[in-house]
């Protein structure tokens, strides 16, 4: 009997892991919590938000499922994984702890200065003037500084400036107003870093690790990098910029040194990294992690894979990827976004999408 498979999220990014896990010849069944209509025709789709972790194990309990695949951070922070350890239940993701790294801005940045992993000059502060004679210092030598809240933002959470006024603007709308909520209450200034921003993939077991593939998405909504930012309006595989030796660097100077880190530090990673990188003329340095896999990239990596992903997320989850090998298909892939008239600002939603026969 084959296997049965359970994704949480509703977007791109799952329909892309359940297009992919629906070629694997060892599942049965695929079911999304809570899916799409866009992705009915390869999962049953169960009508449960992706924060209601207690009805997700119910769920996955009482139709055995064998593997549950998380694709938003928001349960993986909320300790879905532990969750489902504790009930003996397997789960692709890193734990609550494990998942600082892209929940806590503070968390990484220390992270990455105690073992000498290249990130941008910075400090965290929790009060507002220490923050603002820090922003100001960079700036009164003619350099940007870039904030951003400690938490989760919805992507809002990074402000770069030029001037006194927009940084104590941003520092105030974060630290004293709460624009953010929580997630402003620490806060950490950066050099703002030149060069060309990459996203590379990894998929850990807590110990040894796979490198997967790098891609570079561009969030501005409009054409030639104009307008405001978004989630990503579309992505593609492999940018010219990193090259084979860039690759390699990446994988000894931060991947491994990161998987090592967070072992040393007691909540071993398990599950894909995300590492948000600048590539700079002294190299490529550490602007952010995400513990999950990106939205729109991951529509653009799943069709490079050559091979079965499932045996993949299965050997991260158990902790035995050590022998594991990918395959990646040559050429290039590239994910389009549509969005509705208006995105990223206010913007219609819930009407039908029409000619999707004649795609």
């Amino acid at each position: 009997m084959g296997k049965k498979i359970l994704v949480i999220g509703q977007g791109g990014r799952e329909h892309a892991l359940v297009w992919k896990l629906a070629q694997s010849a060892e599942v049965e069944k695929i079911y999304a919590a809570p899916g799409n209509p866009g992705m009915a025709g390869l999962a049953e789709c169960e009508d449960i938000e992706i924060d209601d972790l207690s009805e997700i194990l119910y769920f996955a309990w009482s139709k055995q499922i064998d593997l549950t695949v998380v694709g938003p951070e928001v349960p993986l922070m909320a300790g879905i994984v532990e969750l489902f350890h504790d009930h003996d239940l397997q789960i692709f993701g890193p734990t609550s702890a494990a998942a600082q790294l892209e929940g806590s801005k503070v968390f990484a940045k220390n992270l990455l200065r105690k073992y000498n992993i290249p990130t941008a000059a910075y400090e965290a502060f929790d009060s507002l003037e220490p923050a603002l004679e820090y922003a100001r210092g960079f700036i009164r030598k003619g350099r940007r500084v870039v904030l951003k809240a400690d938490g989760l933002a919805a992507g809002k959470g990074v402000i770069i400036t030029s001037t006194e006024a927009e940084a104590e603007a941003a520092l105030i709308g974060m630290m004293q107003e709460h624009q953010f909520g929580a997630a402003g209450d620490k806060v950490v200034i950066e050099e703002f870093l030149e060069g060309e921003e990459v996203s590379f993939f990894a998929i850990s077991d807590g110990q040894n690790y796979i490198p997967l593939i790098a891609a570079q998405d561009h969030k501005q909504v409009y054409d030639n990098d104009q307008g405001p930012n978004t989630g990503g309006m579309g992505a593609y595989v492999n940018p010219p910029v990193f090259t084979e030796e860039l690759c390699q660097e990446v994988v000894n100077k931060i991947i491994e040194p990161v998987i090592a880190a967070m072992q040393a530090e007691g909540c071993p990673y398990q599950g894909v990294l995300y590492a948000g990188l600048m590539i700079t003329a002294d190299g490529p340095k550490v602007l952010e992690f995400n513990c999950r896999f990106g939205d729109p990239e991951t529509q653009a990596i799943m069709p490079m894979l050559a091979g079965d992903l499932l045996p993949l997320l299965e050997a991260s989850a158990q902790g035995n990827i050590k022998d594991m090998e990918i395959e990646l298909k040559p050429g290039n892939c590239v994910c389009l976004v549509l969005a509705s008239g208006g995105y990223p600002e206010s913007y219609q939603k819930g009407f039908p999408i029409e000619g999707l026969e004649e795609v």
